[in-house]
């Protein structure tokens, strides 16, 4: 059951780093930033349509990297496609937090989406992968500051 599990998450993480989703340079975009991997040259731009309800309308982004920067990136776009600031933010430190093995236990309304993202879980057996799965969301997390850039050794 267990090589199942991997194996169906194995999928996942091919399919969206093969066929990312949200992958292009949005007309109206008015937040981006750029992320960079220096251990692994992981480079992207994540570029957001943030609405004067500190909603986002619209994100997606455009690099290249490994199949779990990748990954991760194209499941981020979906994930947060429609959340509020406050909202994106949260998921991105239970997501740091599940991937780096700190993630909290207890209950919160976006436990579809962090299960969504369990798939990339994997990466806390592999610290130097931590950062490949997680450079789309501090480049998020930058753009919604509206920093202009951002690299995982900082």
């Amino acid at each position: 059951m267990l090589d199942e599990l991997r194996d169906l998450y194995q999928e996942v993480i091919l399919d969206h780093g093969k066929a990312p989703r949200n992958f292009r340079r949005p007309d109206d975009a008015n937040r981006e930033a750029m992320g960079h991997n220096p251990l692994c040259g992981d480079r992207l731009v994540v570029y957001l349509n943030l609405d004067d309800d500190d909603t986002v309308r619209d994100v997606a982004f455009l690099g290249n990297g490994c199949a779990i920067s990748v990954a991760s990136a194209s499941m981020m776009t979906e994930i947060v496609k429609g959340k509020t600031r406050a909202e994106a933010k949260a998921l991105f430190q239970r997501f740091h937090a599940m991937c780096t093995g700190e993630e909290e236990l207890d209950s919160a309304e976006d436990d579809d989406e962090i299960d969504r993202l369990q798939v990339l879980s994997g990466v806390r057996q592999f610290p130097v992968r931590v950062k490949c799965a997680t450079l789309a969301w501090h480049t998020l997390e930058a753009a919604l500051k509206g920093e202009a850039e951002v690299s995982t050794e900082r």
